[in-house]
């Protein structure tokens, strides 16, 4: 996969190129120091920790622990995709509201994490950019939506079977935080269509 072009030629998606370029710079710095699989350690350098977060006040932990990544794979994993979705999403959207839908879907996919993690007391440290990931792929479903059931190549049903199958991968593997998957994807959606069709921009003056 080319970082900076798309298949077609066009240069890729600016935003999202910022957004891979600093979770792998932060890993790379982080995992230079210290050891990025240990939980404390993600924990004292901005991972999300529901004590920490109600107790001390440390709300930022929210949005730190998008960018901050347990080793190389879940990196690797989450840069792919994020690439891949993000750099269509962008191209769809545009650059400031592909920014809000990422970064808004990243922090509320963390709100219901941390919701649940109360409401049942277990705690765990929680860290990725996972929820902002699948709030593009949600927001990629309503793009789809609106352009008749495709997006260059993407469906609607494809983009819900992957959300699906995602899910049902982390609910059977240890240590996945499928809350924060969910509610990155409700959000996302939800973000785009406001996004779409609230601003000035006519929706279809951006996305065909």
């Amino acid at each position: 996969m080319n970082l900076l072009y798309r298949e077609s030629g066009k240069p890729r998606a600016y935003v999202t190129i910022f957004f891979v370029v600093t979770n792998v710079a932060i890993w790379c710095v982080m995992e230079f120091f210290g050891d990025t699989l240990s939980g404390s350690y993600i924990l004292e350098h901005g991972g999300m920790y529901p004590a920490f977060i109600l107790e001390q006040g440390e709300w930022y932990r929210l949005f730190t622990s998008i960018f901050i990544h347990f080793g190389a794979d879940h990196l690797a994993n989450n840069m792919i995709i994020l690439l891949a979705t993000g750099d269509k999403l962008e191209d769809a959207v545009g650059k400031w509201r592909f920014f809000l839908i990422y970064i808004g879907a990243g922090l509320c996919g963390n709100l219901l994490s941390l919701y649940e993690m109360v409401k049942t007391g277990d705690y765990a440290v929680g860290a990725g950019a996972s929820g902002a990931i699948f709030g593009v792929i949600g927001a990629l479903v309503w793009i789809a939506v609106r352009n008749h059931g495709q997006f260059e190549g993407l469906t609607t049903r494809g983009l819900l079977l992957m959300i699906l199958l995602c899910l049902y991968y982390g609910f059977t593997t240890m240590g996945v935080d499928n809350w924060a998957h969910m509610g990155g994807a409700l959000s996302g959606f939800t973000l785009c269509v406001l996004l779409t069709f609230f601003m000035k921009t006519p929706v279809e003056e951006v996305i065909f």
